[in-house]
């Protein structure tokens, strides 16, 4: 078969087919790309939209990293193990187990 019969375009010409198909097979079923709706909450950001840290909760929110490394330093001499994160929002969060939270976020007024 000679290449300038055109013959040599029907596979490349069945792929691109078979995944239009498929790609509208899969919209039509709901699997389009979702897109994050985001809300930053007013107000204090530990009650505001829930960011998931696994067995972690948050402690303290601050602008400034040095400002929850101080904090941290405070936790730890009192006994409560934690640690530090930075949220998506830029803004440093101190997190601690959740049985210790409440004890955390008392010593973290006073401090």
């Amino acid at each position: 078969m000679a290449t300038s019969d055109g013959w040599y375009l029907i596979g490349p010409l069945i792929a691109v087919g078979l995944v239009g198909f498929l790609g509208a097979v899969f919209w039509r079923m709901g699997l389009q790309p979702t897109v994050s709706r985001e809300t930053s909450p007013d107000g204090l950001a530990i009650f505001g939209e829930r960011e998931d840290y696994g067995l972690l909760r948050p402690a303290a929110v601050t602008d400034d990293t040095e400002v929850a490394e101080e904090i941290r330093r405070f936790l730890s001499d009192a006994g409560i193990r934690a640690t530090t994160a930075i949220r998506r929002d830029g803004r440093v969060i101190v997190l601690v187990f959740s049985e210790e939270v409440e004890e955390a976020r008392r010593l973290v007024a006073s401090f």
